[in-house]
């Protein structure tokens, strides 16, 4: 899978071919565990994945802005935002390092 964007067919295939499911079962195990992150982040909660990170919502409050071709100033409005911060472990896999167990997502 690397080189390329990640579908959600290409994880479904990836749970397939590990896991041993069907190619439907493993289609809606990903749709399932996709739709509880994206509920849980719309209800406002963030989702901990052990030795991977953490998304959460945060909210921005109103403020000005500038257009950077006219230099005018502009209202930005309130607005929530998704965030995602990696664990230790991750970074470090990213980095190509070993890092201790650890649940610090």
């Amino acid at each position: 899978m690397a080189g390329t964007t990640v579908t959600r067919a290409q994880l479904a295939e990836a749970v397939y071919e590990q896991v041993g499911l069907s190619r439907n079962e493993s289609a809606q195990l990903v749709e399932t565990v996709l739709e509880l992150v994206a509920g849980a982040l719309e209800a406002g909660q963030p989702v901990k994945i052990s030795s991977f990170g953490t998304f959460a919502v945060r909210q921005k409050g109103r403020r000005v802005g500038r257009n950077p071709k006219t230099g005018v100033e502009v209202p930005i409005l309130p607005r929530k935002v998704l965030v995602f911060r990696p664990s230790q472990v991750l970074k470090a896999r990213v980095n190509g390092l070993t890092a201790p167990d650890e649940d610090d997502a």
